[in-house]
């Protein structure tokens, strides 16, 4: 496949050239037994401070882990690719066993073309790394998601394949953490270092992606390919025994998750979330006998480099929480707030308030602390809902950027997901590039989205950015929408524009003029989010491939993407399209927007819109959007936009109803 690959792949290069020119009661692991874990895997009870700086996976760890994996892999009769992180996405071991395939291919099982949808070139320790990164970034001392759990809140029904109902909580959370993030860190090209790390395909829905922990604390991610399709779970009303679920379940042997954080204790719209269609009892090997990694290395397969990622030479993790992992408690600007910072190796802080860059009326570095301040109290006022214990404070990521996109200023509560640092970062991009006047110019001048064939060897269709803007022109009844700055857009109201049905869900209406019509869309090709990023994420493919030699003598691309995913300086980390943001205004006057990720998209929308009032009741200075210019006003096909959704009785020191309400 590696000689094939070469010949119809240096099109595709030559292609992808031309484009960017032009633009915790964990029991044990075995029912029945309580073999004691190697490291360490019981109840501590933990609420988002039991993280320690012995809180981290050794070495040893991460030989034990890919040994029990390749056991299981082995019994199942299938070779794989195993992808072990840590929290913050620093890959610690990539083993590739004898015979497992060198590629994987991205497919929903829609049978949709287009997008990424039948893309066959990903090599598949690429999938490996986007499922352990997902298993570790969903993941936190209160709630332990996997990539099986990101399947069933992306897709266009929650349920997949319950019609008739809403989309996924996290619809188009995919699509982030992606390779060409300004936001995410890249690695240093000798071993761990600061993240959060970029993730190659961004999140993964393809189960075989499960978090690990060490006594209640996450410390990373495994991640499995070994089938050779890199897919989503169309249906979520029976049980499959996935062979990459499988094997990552073994791998987690005594680093499981807690059984009373896990997914399936964790409720939304009344509905249980899925950990993990197999548990101990389907393996066919015994994790605890598993061979020792000596035994297996270069016998039953080998650890592999990955450019840009990973040496080659196993490592051991960051412990979260402490300065080595890029994230540390902050020490200057949100005094009494347990509020977390971004910083770099020096253990300098990347993203302190300051001023923006927008010109006269910019905001000032002191209404960033503040409207970050604002939005840290209530969301350590607010009940968390995607975490256990009951009565846990929201935990999330605080992003404010001007509107020229330009990053002033990022905070966290304590524990919060990872995900939600690049996903809040998006939010805020989002909602201030769609509220202002040069959001249709912006889109019409991004370059072309060119869709290449499955194996890489040409074009199959172009597409215009512009038609989105258009597109939304016609939906809403405006020939100067996206032109006039004239409506204020939360990231709710773009999300309600960038469903494959308008109303969300409702089977047989048209999509939203962001989104693809239903029997064009998929997880994998979902219209303007994609198609913004597509270009920049199949180049850095196309890079990989180079470096990894598949195209024989042929000289490699020694230069990756840059750090702009769009082209275009606003939004150089992609959109996001579920709740959780607003646009801040002067006056009448667009500043920029604040986007906020973590425990649940109401408790998001609900921190970005109080943390933003409160913060101009203090200042007199800043505010929400003028009730009359927020999307909320606009009933495209007789149907009402949303703006913020907030939740009844959020507080945890109140019984305040409607805290949004009047505002």
């Amino acid at each position: 496949m590696v000689t094939q690959g070469r010949s119809v792949l240096m099109a595709a290069i030559a292609a992808m050239t031309i484009m960017a020119g032009c633009g915790g009661g964990g029991g044990s692991d075995v029912p029945g037994s309580s073999p004691p874990p190697p490291t360490g895997n019981s109840d501590q009870g933990c609420d988002g401070s039991c993280g320690t700086a012995a809180s981290m996976l050794a070495v040893t760890d991460v030989q034990q882990i890919l040994a029990q994996a390749v056991a299981e892999a082995n019994a199942q009769s299938a070779p794989a690719t195993i992808a072990i992180v840590d929290r913050v996405g620093n890959v610690l071991g990539i083993f590739k066993m004898n015979g497992a395939p060198d590629f994987t291919t991205i497919r929903s099982g829609k049978g949709q073309i287009g997008g990424l949808e039948e893309i066959a070139i990903i090599p598949s320790e690429l999938s490996a790394i986007a499922k352990a990164v997902t298993g570790a970034y969903l993941s936190s001392e209160g709630n332990a998601f996997t990539t099986r759990t990101a399947n069933q809140i992306i897709q266009e029904n929650f349920n997949p394949g319950e019609t008739n109902q809403p989309g996924g909580p996290l619809f188009g959370v995919q699509f982030s953490q992606l390779p060409c993030s300004d936001f995410s860190l890249r690695f240093n090209g000798v071993g761990v270092d600061v993240g959060p790390k970029r993730s190659p395909l961004g999140l993964s829905a393809d189960p075989g992606g499960l978090p690990l922990y060490f006594q209640g604390v996450p410390v990373g991610g495994i991640g499995v390919e070994s089938d050779g399709i890199y897919g989503v779970d169309l249906v979520v009303s029976d049980f499959d025994r996935a062979s990459d679920e499988l094997i990552a379940v073994a791998g987690t042997f005594g680093r499981s998750a807690p059984l009373n954080r896990r997914a399936n204790t964790i409720t939304v719209d009344g509905k249980t979330f899925r950990f993990s269609d197999v548990d101990a009892n389907d393996l066919a090997s015994s994790p605890e006998n598993a061979a020792s990694f000596a035994a297996i290395d270069g016998v039953m397969g080998t650890v592999i480099p990955a450019p840009g990622y990973f040496s080659g030479t196993l490592s051991a993790g960051t412990a979260f929480g402490q300065s080595g992992s890029g994230i540390r408690p902050d020490t200057q600007d949100y005094p009494g707030q347990d509020a977390f910072v971004l910083v770099d190796q020096n253990n300098v802080e990347r993203f302190r308030p300051q001023a923006g860059t927008s010109g006269e009326g910019a905001l000032t570095e002191q209404e960033v602390r503040t409207l970050i301040n604002e939005a840290l109290s209530v969301a350590n006022r607010a009940r968390a809902q995607i975490r256990r214990p009951f009565g846990t404070q929201a935990r999330v990521t605080i992003s404010v950027v001007d509107s020229n996109g330009v990053i002033l200023g990022i905070a966290r509560t304590r524990d919060a997901p990872i995900f939600g640092a690049d996903v809040s970062l998006q939010k805020a991009r989002t909602a201030s590039f769609f509220s202002g006047d040069y959001a249709g110019g912006d889109l019409r001048s991004a370059a072309d989205v060119n869709y290449i064939n499955a194996d890489g060897s040409g074009v199959i269709q172009t597409i215009s950015i512009g038609d989105y803007a258009q597109a939304a022109k016609d939906f809403l009844s405006s020939p100067t929408a996206l032109d006039d700055g004239a409506v204020a857009f939360a990231d709710r109201s773009g999300g309600n524009l960038s469903r494959p049905f308008f109303p969300d869900g409702i089977e047989g209406s048209n999509n939203g003029p962001f989104s693809k019509p239903i029997d064009q869309w998929s997880p994998f090709s979902d219209g303007l989010q994609l198609d913004l990023v597509y270009n920049t994420v199949i180049n850095h493919v196309v890079f990989y491939l180079g470096a990894i030699g598949v195209f024989g003598d042929m000289p490699p691309i020694t230069e990756d993407v840059p750090q702009n995913c769009t082209g275009l300086d606003r939004l150089p980390n992609g959109i996001q399209i579920f709740p959780g943001s607003v646009p801040i205004y002067r006056g009448d006057q667009l500043v920029g927007g604040i986007g906020v990720s973590g425990d649940g998209i109401d408790q998001d929308d609900m921190i970005s819109f109080l943390g933003l009032h409160n913060a101009g009741l203090t200042l007199g200075t800043i505010n929400n959007a003028a009730p009359e210019i927020r999307a909320d006003n606009l009933t495209p096909q007789g149907v009402r936009l949303r703006y913020v959704q907030c939740p009844q009785t959020p507080f945890l020191d109140s019984a305040e109803q409607n805290v949004c309400g009047g505002k």
